[in-house]
């Protein structure tokens, strides 16, 4: 079996989240998409995110999420230096949108 996401059905994933409108939308697509641990994990490490962005301490973002100081650590590591710039333009919209 394959450990590598299949590069089709991943772009197949995303154009399916563009089409979706509305909050309401996401909600019902993402409910069915992911099991509840997954979707946990998802709004977790988004939480985080939103934190570390704010710099926030890691034991802030511990006590306010639950995330494992690894957790916060991968996703430190992500906005940092392997960073692909999907976080930054999402943080800028929701900016935009306050």
């Amino acid at each position: 079996m394959p450990t590598k996401p299949n590069a089709e059905f991943t772009k197949d994933l995303y154009k399916a989240i563009l089409t979706l409108e509305t909050e309401e939308e996401c909600e019902a697509f993402f409910k069915d998409l992911c099991t509840i641990p997954e979707l946990k994990a998802l709004s977790q490490r988004f939480a985080v995110a939103v934190m570390l962005n704010k710099n926030m301490v890691y034991n802030k973002i511990v006590e306010a999420t639950g995330a494992s100081t690894a957790t916060i650590s991968r996703v430190k590591r992500s906005l940092d230096y392997e960073n692909a710039g999907g976080y930054n333009l999402v943080f800028g919209r929701m900016k935009d949108k306050e």
